[in-house]
C-alpha cells in the first residue's frame, strides 16, 4: 500500500459526478470494492466508443486490485432492445440468436484489447423475474402505476431527489427531455414519467407479468441486476457520460425508492470519443468498430492510445494520433525487449507468458510477463518491488551468487526505481490519471535505458524488468505488440532467424559486407526486421 512520509495510507481520490468534486474513496466493505459498469446493447459489433468505458474501468479495477482490494466487478449485457429486435426481423431469426452472437463477438473484442472479463456479466433476459418483483415493489410503494394497456410507469415527481446526479431541475425537464417521452403519453399522469414495463408488439419477444405480456423498460435492468449481485448499495457505478441522464438518473430513482438505501457512493463517467474532432456517426462516414481499428493497428497500441488522455476528458481519434501512439508505444516495447536480451546474454532464463496466460481472466494477479530465473536458480517474479528485490538479491545474503547478485552501486540505484513507482501510484491515486501514469512510465523507460547495459548484473536487470512490467501491467499493457509476441512464441522461426543473424555477424567480421547485406535483405523479404544496437542485433516481425 502506498504511504505518505508519516506512514499513513494515501487515499485514492475519485471525482464523483454526484458531488462534482474529488472525494476520498472509502469502501463499504473492508478490503472490497463493488463496482457496476453499464455494458453494451448487443445488436452489432462494438465500436471504439463502446471500448472506451470498457478500457477505463478495466484500469480502475486493475489499480484497486494492485492496491490489495478484492473487486466484485459487474457489467451487464442488454440483450433485449428495439435494435436487437429490428435486426432479428431483418435476418429472420429469433432475437436471442442476435444477442448471443454479439455477446460472443463482444467478448472476443474485449480479449483482443486485453480487457478482463467482469466477475459477473448478467444478461437482462435472464433476470426478468427480478425486474417484475422490483416493479411490483414500486407499485406497492406508490412510486409506479399501471396504465389501461398494461404499461407500468414510474412516478418521477414522487421521487423528490430526482435530478440530483445530472443536476437538472425537474420543473425544467419537460421541454428538453424528449428521451423520457414515449408513445402512449396520454396514459401518463405526468409527461416526465418513464416506462418500467411495456406491452408486447407483434413478433417481439415477451414475458408474462401481472400487468400484461410484455418486456421491461431499459432502465430497470441495471437496478435489479446490481442489487442481486452486489447488494442495495454499490461502492462505484460507472459508464459513459451519455448515461448520466436519463439512464443513471432513472436507476437512482428506481433503486432508492425500492430499496430505501443510497444506490451508489461514487459515480464515475468517462467523456466521449470523437473522430477527427467530430462526433462518431454512420452518417458522417466516421463510424469504426474495434475490429476496423485493430485491422490497422496493434491492439496494444489501441489500448495505449485510449489511456493517454484522462478518462474525464474527450478523446480525439485520428490516424495521425494513432501513428504517434504507435511510435511511442514501440519505445516501451523496445525497452522491455532490450532487458530480455541483456538477461539472456547473462545466462538468465526469461520465461514468456503462455498463450493461455495472455487471455484476460476475471481473477486478480494476472501477470503482464513471466518471471526471470537467474543462472543461480533464483526466481525474480514480476510482482517484486525494487525494495524487496534489494533484500532478495544482495550477493552477500547467500541466496544468489556474486556474479548474479546486485552490486552495492546497483542496490543504491534501485532506490531511484522505487521513486518511479511512488510517482505512478500518486497520479493513479488522483482519480486514476492514466495520462500522467504513462508519462511516469516513459520516465522509467528513459531511466532504464540509461541504467542497464551489458555490465549490469542479472539481478539488477531482472528488477528493472519487473518494475517496468508491473507498472505497465496495471494499465493492461504487456510491453510487446502482437507481432513481437508471435515471433517470441515461434521457436522454429526464432531458431532460423538467430542462425541467419549469426551468419551475418560472421560475414561482417570477415568484412564480407555484400553477404551481410544479402542476409538482411532476405530476412526483410520474409517480414523480419533487424536492428543493430550497442547490445547486439535485435529482430522483430514487420
Amino acid at each position: 500500500m502506498p504511504r505518505d512520509s508519516g506512514g499513513s495510507r494515501i487515499m485514492i481520490e475519485i471525482y464523483n459526478t454526484m458531488s462534482k468534486q474529488l472525494e476520498e474513496f472509502h469502501a463499504l466493505h473492508p478490503g472490497e470494492v463493488r463496482m457496476y459498469v453499464c455494458g453494451p446493447t448487443v445488436y452489432n459489433l462494438i465500436h471504439i466508443g463502446n471500448a472506451r468505458p470498457m478500457l477505463v474501468f478495466d484500469c480502475v479495477r486493475r489499480y484497486f486490485e494492485y492496491q490489495g482490494y478484492r473487486v466484485l466487478f459487474i457489467s451487464n449485457f442488454t440483450d433485449v432492445d428495439d435494435k436487437i429486435i429490428k435486426k432479428s426481423v431483418e435476418e429472420g431469426v429469433p432475437a436471442d440468436v442476435i444477442s448471443e452472437r454479439y455477446i460472443k463477438e463482444c467478448k472476443k473484442d474485449m480479449q483482443t484489447l486485453n480487457i478482463r472479463p467482469a466477475t459477473i456479466h448478467p444478461q437482462a433476459t435472464k433476470e426478468i423475474q427480478g425486474m417484475i418483483d422490483m416493479i411490483q415493489t414500486l407499485i406497492d410503494k406508490g412510486y409506479a402505476y399501471v396504465a389501461k394497456d398494461g404499461t407500468v410507469y414510474y412516478r418521477t415527481r414522487k421521487f423528490r431527489e430526482y435530478g440530483k446526479l445530472s443536476h437538472k431541475n425537474i420543473d425544467d425537464l419537460r421541454s428538453g427531455a424528449r428521451t423520457l417521452l414515449v408513445t402512449g403519453e396520454d396514459q401518463k399522469e405526468d409527461p416526465l414519467d418513464f416506462v418500467l414495463w411495456k406491452p408486447k408488439k407483434e413478433g417481439e419477444p415477451y414475458w408474462e407479468s401481472p400487468w400484461c405480456e410484455g418486456r421491461p423498460g431499459w432502465h430497470i435492468e441495471c437496478s435489479v441486476m446490481s442489487r442481486k449481485y452486489a447488494g442495495s448499495t454499490l461502492d462505484i457505478h460507472g459508464g459513459g457520460e451519455d448515461l448520466i441522464f436519463p439512464h443513471h438518473e432513472n436507476e437512482i430513482a428506481q433503486s432508492e425508492a425500492a430499496n430505501g438505501e443510497p444506490f451508489a457512493h461514487y459515480w464515475m463517467h468517462n467523456a466521449f470519443l470523437n473522430i477527427d474532432n467530430h462526433k462518431m456517426s454512420k452518417s458522417l462516414g466516421n463510424f469504426f468498430t474495434v475490429r476496423d481499428i485493430v485491422a490497422k493497428y496493434d491492439p496494444q497500441v489501441v489500448r495505449y492510445f485510449m489511456l493517454t488522455v484522462h478518462y474525464r476528458s474527450p478523446l480525439n481519434f485520428s490516424q495521425e494520433l494513432m501513428e504517434s501512439a504507435k511510435t511511442a508505444y514501440e519505445r516501451i516495447c523496445n525497452c522491455a525487449a532490450n532487458l530480455d536480451y541483456l538477461l539472456t546474454r547473462k545466462g538468465a532464463a526469461v520465461t514468456p507468458l503462455t498463450a493461455e496466460e495472455k487471455i484476460p481472466s476475471p481473477q486478480a494477479g494476472i501477470p503482464s510477463a513471466g518471471p526471470v530465473v537467474l543462472p543461480s536458480g533464483t526466481v525474480v517474479p514480476v510482482a517484486v518491488t525494487a525494495e524487496e528485490a534489494a533484500k532478495l538479491l544482495a550477493a552477500e545474503n547467500g541466496t544468489v551468487s556474486a556474479a548474479d547478485g546486485l552490486t552495492e552501486a546497483e542496490a543504491d540505484k534501485l532506490g531511484e526505481a522505487d521513486a518511479f513507482r511512488a510517482r505512478f501510484e500518486k497520479v493513479m491515486d488522483d482519480d486514476f490519471n492514466t495520462a500522467d501514469a504513462i508519462s511516469v512510465l516513459f520516465d522509467l523507460v528513459k531511466w532504464v535505458n540509461s541504467s542497464a547495459d551489458e555490465n549490469s548484473s542479472a539481478a539488477f536487470l531482472a528488477v528493472l524488468r519487473a518494475e517496468l512490467h508491473t507498472l505497465a501491467g496495471i494499465l493492461g499493457l504487456r510491453c510487446e505488440m502482437d507481432g513481437q509476441a508471435a515471433a517470441a512464441g515461434d521457436d522454429e522461426l526464432a531458431s532460423y532467424v538467430e542462425g541467419r543473424i549469426a551468419e551475418r555477424q560472421a560475414a561482417r567480421k570477415a568484412r564480407d559486407f555484400a553477404k551481410a547485406d544479402a542476409i538482411r535483405d532476405e530476412l526483410k523479404e520474409k517480414g523480419i526486421l533487424l536492428e543493430d544496437t550497442r547490445d547486439g542485433v535485435k529482430w522483430k516481425k514487420a
